[in-house]
């Protein structure tokens, strides 16, 4: 099992259509967890990453409701899934479908993103 810590650096992002993170942030097969101002209010989100695959959810387990990291910036991931550390729902990697634990069959909730540049950044209409 390997241990993802992405460092103490916290992106936030103050509105809809500013950079989140560069694509070469997020490691690949990996997550980078950001902070955005959305249309909905603040919002913790996961950038996951396959190749040049990048995908955005809501840092919210749809089990408990809980955040997948054990600690800030922090995520378990094992054989190309992103394990919630409460209760081990596991996610695919960049998909964010659970393939198994207690939420087997839901996704995590998607943000609508861009990547332009080799930056992501949240689409105008926000949410997916």
């Amino acid at each position: 099992m390997q241990y993802h810590d992405e460092g103490s650096e916290e992106q936030v992002t103050e509105v809809e259509g500013a950079a989140l993170a560069k694509v070469q942030e997020i490691p690949d097969g990996g997550v980078l967890e950001c902070q955005a101002v959305l249309a909905s209010g603040p919002a913790e989100l996961l950038l996951l990453r396959a190749g040049e695959m990048v995908r955005c959810f809501h840092n919210v387990c749809p089990h408990a409701g809980r955040s997948l990291n054990w600690a800030p910036g922090k995520f378990l991931i094992e054989s190309g899934l992103l394990i919630c550390a409460a209760h081990g729902a596991s996610f695919s990697i960049p998909e964010g479908r659970c393939v198994l634990g207690p939420c087997r069959g839901q996704s995590l909730s998607e943000v609508a993103i861009e990547v332009h540049g080799g930056e992501v950044r949240v689409a105008a209409q926000g949410i997916a």
